[in-house]
């Protein structure tokens, strides 16, 4: 067992001095054989953490469970949500949050371990979790950070040297997950559905303290609470759709209210730009598609209104005035967002009036002519447009001129507008091919080189180095390509 001091351990337990209705102190389920296979090391030297100690076997136990880092206090965290539209009562069923790492820069960030038992939460569920949906999640969620998009990442991967069932028998393995913390929308709405005023009201307090110190004093801060993860929110589904990333599973437990990307099960990067594309297998309606996550961000913050109205007001028809007045300028804040990104990808420095229906006349096209969303802005950075259906067509060359005629009209030179296209425009996402490749090479060979590789080109996605053209080309055969939740 490592020690925790020499490790670098520093955590403390805030959440745990909530009142206990919205959670319940468990030991995670010990694990036969812990291994670890996935070490992110600049992660955990930012968390203060002994990374080449934590790298050795000894440290193994630690992130399954097995061993307890001092100053852990286990628990499983109770929450609610609106899944595919439907409420339900949920909480933690295979995750256990060990507690907070205070990093060496002051910062509270939470260590939780995904697949680590039952809980009593987990509704006839085993706890645990399959090794393939823990890969895929430290790679997308790895790529994401690289994007510049908020989101919890993943620090360590440990096999349990024990099978689980699902249709058939799959390594176990835990995801030793970080975050700015674990507090969900839908946390929200179990405080408001099973908890008292008061345990509601400490809930947003906690989170203002955590997260908003700066509305400690606004005179109605449980409304700027509201508004202040609107805004997180508009930024981040706008900077989703900026790299057509596809959640997949937009419930209301699985929207921060830090404003960070959660729970990466069916999610995938667009190829072929279309509104619905959705990967989801369990998204039969596409509630969740590409097109429709702006609009799902919006109606989920309403639940959160809905679950804050007894702190905004004591009056009801007051509280909802006021909530929605918040609520019905996200939409705004989203495409103010959107708009700006886009702008940034087609090198445009400011705004003009006729810049929507450029930025949609192109989209439009994309679509018509199937092409692929990542390498066509990559073709405008780099003046390379090919023989693709796209290029080639008459409409194109429309839309071209009319571009380059904005692009005239700014002061920027061409260079600039090619340099900012450069920050705006990733050389590589993790393109659903070569991840289903880093997969399967690891869990059906116990081979992570093919994974490592693949981390390290998708490390830098703004470098545009020669060795990241490969990774940016698109698979031989594109059938259709399904996610699944992993649970």
């Amino acid at each position: 067992m490592t020690k925790s001091n020499e490790a670098g351990w520093n955590l403390d337990n805030s959440y745990a001095q909530l009142p206990e209705k919205l959670f319940t102190r468990t030991m995670p389920t010990p694990a036969a054989a812990p291994k670890v296979v996935l070490f992110n090391q600049e992660l955990a030297e930012d968390l203060g953490l002994n990374a080449e100690l934590l790298q050795g076997e000894a440290s193994a136990g630690v992130f399954v469970g097995n061993d307890c880092p001092e100053g852990a206090d286990p628990l499983a965290q109770a929450y609610a949500g609106h899944q595919f539209g439907y409420f339900n009562r949920l909480g933690d069923g295979r995750a256990i949050l060990l507690g907070e790492q205070i990093t060496p820069d002051g910062e509270r960030v939470d260590v939780q371990l995904k697949g680590a038992g039952r809980t009593p939460y987990s509704r006839g569920g085993d706890g645990r979790a399959a090794l393939g949906p823990m890969l895929r999640e430290y790679i997308i969620s790895e790529a994401m950070h690289a994007l510049q998009i908020p989101t919890t990442r993943s620090l360590a991967i440990t096999l349990t040297g024990e099978d689980i069932l699902r249709e058939t028998r799959l390594p176990g393995a835990v995801l030793t997950r970080t975050a700015a913390s674990h507090l969900r929308v839908g946390t929200f709405q179990f405080a408001a559905q099973w908890g008292s005023n008061e345990e509601l009201k400490a809930l947003a307090d906690y989170a203002i303290k955590r997260h908003y110190p700066q509305l400690e004093n606004e005179e109605n801060r449980y409304l700027s609470l509201l508004e202040e993860v609107i805004k997180t929110q508009a930024e981040l589904i706008s900077k989703w759709q900026l790299v057509g990333f596809i959640h997949g599973v937009m419930n209301t437990d699985n929207m921060t209210i830090s404003g960070e990307t959660i729970d990466y099960g069916p999610c995938a990067f667009m190829d072929v730009y279309s509104p619905n594309t959705v990967f989801s297998s369990i998204d039969s309606e596409g509630r969740y598609a590409y097109g429709n996550q702006p609009v799902i961000g919006g109606w989920n913050l309403a639940r959160l209104a809905e679950s804050l109205l007894l702190l905004i007001h004591d009056e009801d028809e007051t509280a909802l005035e006021l909530a929605q007045e918040k609520i019905s300028g996200y939409m705004d804040l989203y495409k103010k967002n959107w708009l700006n990104g886009m702008r940034m990808k087609l090198g445009l420095f400011h705004a003009e009036q006729e810049d929507e229906e450029l930025i949609n006349r192109l989209l439009l096209l994309m679509e018509k002519y199937q092409a692929d969303y990542t390498n066509t802005f990559l073709a405008l950075t780099f003046t390379k447009t090919d023989n693709t259906a796209l290029f080639t067509s008459k409409e194109f060359e429309e839309w071209h001129k009319l571009w380059q005629d904005r692009l005239g009209r700014q002061t920027e030179t061409k260079a600039q507008a090619e340099e900012q296209m450069r920050k705006a425009n990733p050389a590589v996402i993790p393109r659903n091919h070569r991840v289903e490749e880093a997969l399967e090479a690891a869990v059906e060979h116990g081979d992570y080189t093919v994974m490592e590789k693949l981390l390290e080109v998708l490390s830098q996605p703004y470098a545009h180095t020669a060795e990241q053209v490969e990774y940016a080309k698109l698979p031989v055969s594109r059938g259709p390509y399904q996610t699944f939740c992993g649970t």
